[in-house]
Formats: C-alpha cells, structure tokens, sequence
C-alpha cells in the first residue's frame, strides 16, 4: 500500500465547483484554511476535466486537459515565455492534439470528430500542417489557458503541502468517444474505419435494470495497449500525479474485464463479458511509479478475481456506510467489516446526503439504522453516521461537505441516470460558523484522524 494510504486520516470530498465562488480563486485559500483548522488533511475532487452538456466531468472531451471554466484570474507566480515552452514540452502526447480538437470542433459547430471532413477526421498530416499554421493563435490559446490553470495548481499544491493537507483526484476507467483522446489515438480504441465504436461499455442486467446500462464509451483495444508498453495509460496516470498525490480509479473491476455490448445493440442485454490484461497493466503502472498511490473503486457486485487483483497491488478499495443496512452479516460495508485496506464513507458523489437518504426510509428501515449503529433513536443521525464512519478501522475516512453540514437531498451532488440538476450544489461561506468546525476536529481528533505534520 502507499505509505500515503497507509496513515490514517479524514479527508472531505468537495469539487471545486462546489466552492462558494465554484473557482480556484481566493475561495481555495479560505477552504484550506477551513479545512486545516478543521482538522481535514485530505481533500478529494472529481474529474478536474472540461464536464460535457450535463455538467457531468466523467464524459469528457479530454482526459487530460483541465477545465478553463475554473480559472478566475491568472496566476500571480510569475510564469513566462520560458515556462511556457516548457510546459508545451512536457505535454506533447496531448496537448497539441487537444488544442486541434477543440478549434476544430468549434470551426464545425460542434459535431462530432467522426462527422469532421474525412482529412481531419483521418488526420491527414499534411491537412493539420496547414490547420496549424492557419488557426496558429486559436491553438495558442487553447494550450495558454492550460497552461495559466498548470500555474495556478502549482500555487494550491503548494498551499497544500504547507497545511499538511493531501490531494485526492479521480480517472474514470473509460473515455468518451467524442473526445480528443479517441480522435488521436484511434489505433488504442475499437472503432471501424469511419471512426465508430465497433463495441461500447455498460454492465449487464441486474436486480436493478433488465436491461442493464449502456454507457457508450468506446472499448479500449487492449491488444494493441499491451503492445506499445501501456504508453497513453503511462501518460494518463503521469499527467494525474502530477496533480494529485492520491488517484482514485473509478470502475476498477474493467481491469479485470470489461461487458462487451455491440454497438448496434440499443441495450446491454446481448453484451458479453470480455477479460482484461489489468494485471499486465499495473505491473508496468507501478514500474513507472513504485508507490502506486491509487484506489480501487471497487462498489457494486465485485467477483473475487477483482478482490485479488486489487490485494496483489496493495491498493485499497471503498466502504459506503450507506450500503451497510442489510441483514447479511458479511456485508463489506457494515462498520464493522471495514479493514484497514478502505477507504471509507458516509456516501459518495453519486449518493444522496446522508441526511436525504435518512429522510427517505421507511420508520422500520430507520429503527433497523439505528440498531446497526447500536445508538439511541434520538441521537442526530448525521452526526452518528460521520462518527461511525470515524470510527472505522479504514485508513482513510473521506465526508462529503454535504455531511459535514448536515444538508437534506436538496444538496445532492449527482442522482445516477438522471441527466438534469446534477453536479451544480455549492456551498455558502455563512454555512460555516465555529461551532461546526469545532465539532468536525473534535470528532476527527477523539476517532485518531487528527494528522499533526
């Protein structure tokens, strides 16, 4: 495990989004400084990338390439010229390739890439000569607001480290087919000639979907991967720690292997699963960086071939206290079951506040709650919910800010399968008095998560 994973601590989820201003402005100076004082030392986000018309950051144009909509001014750290031909350096395996994509897409009123004329849809190298040369300060624009964004996260990290406090970022398994990625790099992904996906991801039906889910994202050609070394996976992972210093993977079990549907099926019923070289993977992820410090998101129904490969690794997985309220004793998620090897909480993006899922059960699920829990009915639940998540053996222990205010479902993040009202809750400064910081430390420091540099 990480030596990073390998401390225990309590973290907050909170993307920046969701800060009063929803900018890396001033506001991230107040919040670390809320969070220090608060006894926090671990700060967990979503995607930092450019989210599509939802607002969703887990389909995106780049995997890479940052949101310029949370810039709020330019840095005042003194990046120049020098800096500049640096950075283009350091990211060529993307950078260049994205700025392209994002002027052709406007030039071609936002269609997709595989709609482009077939010379840019094929990147004919003579055809993006000329293109450079035409749109030269377009595409320079492009790479300067990354770069002003790079500028400006050295500053936090910075900030950060000062604080004692770790960043926690998220790499979603998959891409979007519309995306900068699958436009230069078509050779990683199956697609046919024209550019389509020949397969797409999903799950398969369960108790929840007779139909399973189709996601649409193209598969990756993991034969071809495997061949050049895991190079884009390489750059992918690189480009991320030098971000954060924890990398949650989301949908770790597609290492294991991935539910196939044809893209011509509507619905994920006629998928089939398809296994993975994940082992092949991370052998050469962790060559690349010994420490390795990611976590497996490991919910839902996990076959023991994904148990083990995340043990082989020593990556930790997650623990929902919200899914802890059944009658099986086994259940990974009970306070009790939760190990060391877990990162833990009260619920995550895609969960309703533990305040809203309280205020949803039935009075018998709730007295059920409470018995779990072995505490008195009258005892605020929110604030139990946050102590037993404390109290964990789990390593780490991440709260939603949502909890940590103790705010009902109007402040849910994300509801999975609905495209409107997601992703847009921010909090307000006066929400923060005294008093809750008082009590947040005073929590943190009696379960043993006060982390004193």
């Amino acid at each position: 495990m990480s030596n990073l994973l390998a401390q225990r601590r309590a973290g907050v989820l909170l993307h920046p989004t969701s800060l009063p201003s929803g900018r890396l402005d001033a506001d991230v100076e107040r919040w670390l400084n809320f969070m220090r004082t608060a006894g926090l030392s671990v700060w967990q986000m979503l995607p930092l990338v450019i989210p599509d018309h939802t607002g969703s950051p887990y389909q995106s144009c780049s995997a890479f390439a940052v949101d310029p909509a949370l810039m709020a001014m330019p840095p005042e750290s003194g990046c120049g010229a020098h800096e500049l031909d640096e950075f283009r350096e350091r990211e060529r395996d993307w950078l260049l390739d994205f700025a392209r994509f994002e002027v052709l897409k406007e030039l071609h009123g936002d269609v997709p890439w595989h709609d482009w004329p077939r010379a840019y849809r094929d990147r004919d190298a003579q055809a993006l000569a000329s293109f450079d040369k035409q749109h030269a300060a377009a595409l320079g624009w492009v790479i300067e607001q990354q770069f002003l964004l790079e500028c400006r996260w050295k500053e936090i990290r910075g900030e950060c480290a000062e604080r004692d406090i770790l960043l926690f970022g998220d790499m979603p398994i998959f891409v979007a087919l519309d995306s900068a990625d699958v436009w230069a790099h078509r050779e990683q992904f199956l697609l046919d000639e024209q550019g389509q996906p020949t397969h797409v991801a999903g799950v398969p039906p369960d108790y929840f979907s007779a139909t399973g889910q189709r996601w649409g994202n193209p598969h990756y050609d993991w034969e071809a991967m495997q061949q050049d070394g895991f190079s884009w996976w390489k750059s992918r992972l690189r480009r991320q720690l030098d971000w954060f210093d924890i990398v949650r993977l989301d949908h770790f079990r597609g290492l294991v292997a991935s539910w196939m549907i044809p893209a011509e099926c509507e619905t994920a019923v006629d998928g089939y699963w398809e296994d993975t070289p994940g082992e092949a993977m991370l052998k050469v992820l962790r060559e690349a960086f010994p420490d390795l410090p990611i976590v497996a998101e490991d919910l839902g129904i996990i076959t023991p071939d994904v148990i083990e490969l995340r043990k082989q690794f020593e990556l930790p997985g997650m623990a929902v206290v919200q899914f802890a309220f059944d009658a099986f004793d086994d259940n990974p998620h009970k306070p009790r079951n939760i190990t060391e090897d877990n990162v833990v909480y009260t619920g995550t993006h895609d969960n309703n506040t533990t305040r809203g899922w309280f205020d949803e059960l039935d009075q018998g699920s709730r007295d059920f709650v409470y018995q779990l829990l072995e505490a008195e009915a009258d005892e605020d639940i929110v604030t139990l919910m946050i102590r037993r998540t404390l109290e964990t053996k789990a390593n780490l222990a991440m709260l939603p800010m949502q909890d940590l205010l103790g705010l009902d479902a109007s402040a849910r993040m994300n509801t999975p399968g609905e495209s409107k009202d997601n992703w847009y809750w921010r909090f307000d400064w006066d929400d923060i008095d005294p008093e809750t910081i008082a009590r947040i430390r005073s929590i943190i420091e009696k379960t043993g998560r006060l982390h004193e540099s």
